[in-house]
Parts: C-alpha cells; structure tokens; sequence
C-alpha cells in the first residue's frame, strides 16, 4: 500500500475547510465512545461525565447513519455535525435524534436560508459562520424542544369512544 495515495489522506484533503472545522474533534469523540461504550459494558458504576459521554456518542453515531442514495448537501451536514460535536443534541432523546434531524433541515431551508447559503457559497469557516450556526441552532432550540417525555397513550382501562354508527340518512338501504 503506498501511504501517499491513501485514501484518507486524499479524503482529507478534498475537504473543505467548513467540514474539516466541524470534524475536528468528531474522531476522537467517537473513538472514545466506542471505547468508553467496550468499558461500560463490564461496570454499571460510571460517573456523571462518563455517561453523559456515552449519551452524546450514543447521538452522534445516530446523525451519522444516512439513508441510501440521500447525500446530505454540505452545508446540512456541516451544521449537523457542528450541532452534535457542540452539545446541541445533548438533551434530545437518542430515539428523537432522526425527528431533530430532519426538523433542523426543514428549519434551514425555511428560516437558516441565509446561513445554509453562506456556508455552500464560501465553504469556508470563520468566525461569523461560526455565530451565525450558534445562533440558528438557538433560534431552533426555542421553537423545537425535544424531551425524554413520552406522548400520552391512553391506558388500557380508560372509556374508549364508541364506534361511529350510520344514521338513516347516511346508511344505503
């Protein structure tokens, strides 16, 4: 295998400089889930921080699965790993993580135009990229809360509303 031809190598360097900024830390955040999550498998007595660690690598590999032949323009997938790598899905449920997903993509397409289309245009990062992101994702955190609360399901002894019945006016004869 010749090193300087490697893929890794090359994959890095055809990425823009708003990606490479958002990755930063997301392999390191991994790997030490993947081996934080090895650990925690033989003990139960894990610190706060350990399993808030875990919880956060826990949503990160869930905004990583991607469905087939649906690329992710880049600015999405920039302010998605940016909104994982930063804390901003560490009070969405693992199980809400997808529904997050996708009501922060409709979220800029609607309202995050102007910072969807700055990242596509310059692929750069900067400081203000940087702001403005921070700021959508708050905007969005206001409008959009996400709970560990489950919707109400009705219980089993509660009344049932009785089934619709045809009037004379409506059943055929």
């Amino acid at each position: 295998m010749n090193s300087g031809l490697s893929v890794s190598r090359v994959g890095g360097d055809a990425q823009t400089k708003a990606m490479k900024a958002v990755v930063r830390s997301l392999k390191l955040e991994l790997a030490q889930y993947r081996e934080l999550a090895a650990f925690a498998q033989f003990g139960s007595d894990l610190d706060k921080a350990t399993q808030q660690q875990l919880r956060r690598g826990e949503k990160v590999t869930e905004i990583m699965k991607q469905p087939q032949y649906q690329p992710l323009p880049l600015e999405k997938e920039v302010v998605i790993i940016f909104a994982a790598t930063n804390g901003f899905i560490d009070d969405v449920p693992k199980e809400r993580v997808a529904d997050f997903e996708r009501d922060l993509y409709r979220f800029m397409d609607s309202v995050g135009k102007n910072v969807s289309a700055k990242i596509a245009k310059d692929k750069a990062w900067s400081a203000e990229i940087e702001k403005d992101i921070r700021a959508m994702l708050d905007e969005f955190k206001k409008t959009h809360p996400y709970t560990d609360e489950k919707p109400a399901v009705p219980s089993q002894d509660a009344p049932r509303p009785a089934p619709a019945t045809k009037t004379p006016a409506t059943a055929k004869a």
